[in-house]
């Protein structure tokens, strides 16, 4: 089995800090989509060919910094959130921005499709979670985490949970089919900045400020595993697609992937010059690519 190793590194692929980062094969053709978006105003779409990143288009329109990007199952839609207060999002094909959502007054942090690509959901300053349809680009549900300011979600992939973590570290579980409220999980003093289901959504894993990892079974919300050997926060989780490893960048500007069952890290980047703020796996866990405040995008070889 070859090693982890560096596939290839885009320097200076943004004007400004690089704060998010997503990676998804476009179902149609095949292709490796990744959207980053940067401190810059600018949303870029790349991709993944010939071994290299390829700048296909970029996206403007926001202003005041993005601090969240997604892409959603299929691969030909992007969404993007900025601190403007604005969801805007883009057809990768057509290369043209198709919504934009003002969910004003206060910053929305956060932003995720929902696995059928029907709705995004967004994470609000008050602590609301924000359901909005892609078709009617409205709003068209709320739920009160009765938390704080809510910093990242997550939607499992069997459509059942949705997670989000707030600046006091308090992360909370709903359960989709009857939109209650399933678990309070309190085990981070710190803000949550990312956190990640398993592809078969039996765990949750979340990064904090506190510069630990944890893994939680999402069912019962046992505490499965604490890790630690970040120096700083931990700004960002991505779980491999089958289910057996995650990666997180953090502040003290490594990346790191993590064995999900010993619960170890196996391996440590430490390619950027700055906090890493996005990692994201590609559809078949081969290649992992992570973002930073250093404006590079940086290319993993995975060994499978």
């Amino acid at each position: 089995m070859a090693p982890y190793s560096v596939s290839f590194k885009e320097e200076n692929a943004h004007e400004a800090s690089i704060w998010a980062v997503a990676w998804r094969k476009n179902e149609k053709d095949g292709s490796e989509n990744i959207v980053s978006g940067g401190l810059d105003d600018f949303v870029k779409f790349w991709k993944w060919q010939n071994g290299r990143l390829e700048h296909q288009n970029t996206f403007e329109g926001h202003q005041l910094g993005i601090v969240s990007v997604a892409i959603n199952s299929a691969g030909n839609l992007a969404a993007s959130s900025s601190v403007d207060s604005y969801v805007r999002i883009w057809d990768l094909e057509l290369g043209k921005q198709i919504k934009s959502i003002d969910l004003g007054p206060v910053d929305t942090w956060t932003v995720t499709f929902s696995p059928d690509s029907k709705q995004i959901v967004t994470g609000s300053h008050p602590g609301k979670v924000n359901f909005v349809g892609i078709e009617s680009g409205k709003k068209e549900e709320s739920l009160d985490t009765r938390s704080k300011f809510t910093m990242s979600i997550a939607y499992s992939p069997d459509g059942r949970y949705v997670a989000c973590g707030a600046i006091d570290g308090i992360v909370n579980i709903f359960d989709m089919p009857t939109r209650k409220l399933l678990h309070t999980l309190e085990g981070h003093a710190m803000p949550i900045r990312s956190l990640t289901f398993s592809p078969d959504s039996q765990l949750l894993v979340t990064a904090s400020d506190d510069g630990h990892l944890k893994m939680y079974d999402v069912q019962h919300a046992n505490l499965a595993g604490t890790l630690s050997g970040h120096g700083s926060w931990v700004l960002s989780v991505d779980f491999s697609p089958d289910n057996t490893h995650f990666v997180s960048g953090s502040s003290d500007k490594s990346v790191k992937v993590w064995d999900a069952s010993s619960r170890q890290c196996i391996q440590t980047f430490y390619e950027h010059s700055d906090q890493v703020w996005g990692v994201s796996y590609n559809n078949n866990g081969s290649k992992i690519v992570s973002a930073s405040d250093d404006k590079s995008l940086v290319v993993y070889d995975v060994p499978l």
